[in-house]
């Protein structure tokens, strides 16, 4: 009889520590997708600011229409990127350098650096790009957490079976490593 007691004991510790590592798990994946989230919300955000950005640019600067083109088809593949994160860490560090490029081809034309709607939106994009940086660095800690946890002793036991794997970073790609370069030719 004592022996069934203590299997019975065993069997239901090993089902609280499955658990309880389940749960620890589940806490820590949410916290990765609502860091997702948050990163999406930026991006959002900063997606709503190219194209009042460029149209007010698109007057003062109208002969620079590859460098306005750049900067929207930047913004329409990081749009159609979709909620694959590697995909669309690179389509957003290709429209970070395309919105780069304009503002140095910007700072060639007073008149444009003096206009009220441009420094507002430069103001804009300039704070939406700081909390971006900061919703990825929340995001990637969080990707670190979790992916230690799906890989440490004794969660990696039983992560895969419960339908947990690694989650990807917000990192740029090797090709979206160099830096943009403006064109200053008139």
């Amino acid at each position: 009889m004592e022996l069934s007691y203590a299997v019975l004991a065993v069997a239901i510790a090993a089902v609280l520590l499955v658990g309880m590592l389940y749960n620890g798990l589940v806490v820590r994946r949410n916290r990765v997708q609502s860091g997702w989230a948050d990163i999406d919300v930026q991006l959002k955000r900063r997606h709503d600011l190219v194209p009042n950005l460029v149209e007010s640019a698109r007057g003062y600067i109208a002969h620079e229409r590859e460098t306005l083109e750049a900067v929207t088809q930047a913004r329409t593949q990081a749009i159609s990127a979709g909620a694959n994160v590697a995909a669309r860490a690179s389509a957003e560090m290709q429209l970070g350098g395309a919105i780069g490029n304009l503002f140095a081809v910007a700072e060639r034309y007073p008149a444009l650096r003096a206009a009220e709607n441009m420094q507002l939106l430069q103001e804009q994009l300039t704070s939406t790009e700081n909390r971006i940086a900061f919703a990825r660095q929340h995001y990637n800690d969080t990707v670190l957490e979790y992916n230690t946890a799906v890989a440490s002793f004794p969660r990696n036991l039983f992560a895969g079976a419960l339908g947990f794997s690694p989650a990807a970073m917000f990192a740029a790609e090797e090709s979206d490593r160099a830096v943009p370069q403006a064109n200053f030719k008139l």
